[in-house]
Order: C-alpha cells, then structure tokens, then sequence
C-alpha cells in the first residue's frame, strides 16, 4: 500500500465539510487518509474491511514467528503426542 500524498493528507476542516467523499475515497483506493490538524498528523482512518484484514494478517504473522520461535527453541511436539493431547484417534 503506497500512500498519495496529493490525495491521503486530509485536514480535519476538508473532513468535516465532506465526510462522504473522503470515505469514499478510502473505500475505493483501499488506501488510508491521514488526517492533519495544523499542518501535522493526528489520526489515520481506514476502511473497515481493510482495517479487519490487516488485523487478521499481523495475528497470522505473529503466529507463524511464535511457531519458528517455538521451534527453534525446541517445543515441539510429534504428531502422535499432539493427537494423544487432542484425544484424536
């Protein structure tokens, strides 16, 4: 996700006369607006979508390096300790 600068940095005032454009914006760049307050970054909003998205892949990603972590350092267990654990038969 690369950022327009021409078209992401939002004042707060361009916000508050014109909700429903820059939302729209957001909705169909897939892009987040940065919302300024004199000249400096304050907020960033984002799609709904995209922020749930986001959130899945950063918990999926922590996961993974927990597991590499995990394994590295020895925990693991064989498939049959996991199903025995699980009482899979």
């Amino acid at each position: 996700m690369n950022i327009k600068f021409s078209e992401d940095i939002v004042p707060i005032s361009v916000l508050k006369v014109n909700p429903g454009k820059i939302v729209n914006q957001i909705q169909q760049t897939h892009r987040p607006a940065v919302l300024t307050s004199r000249g400096r970054g304050v907020a960033v909003v984002q799609s709904l979508q995209d922020f749930e998205a986001n959130v899945e892949q950063q918990a999926f990603m922590k996961a993974v390096v927990q597991g590499m972590v995990d394994l590295e350092e020895g925990r693991e267990l064989s498939l049959a300790d996991v199903k025995k654990r699980l009482k899979i038969t």
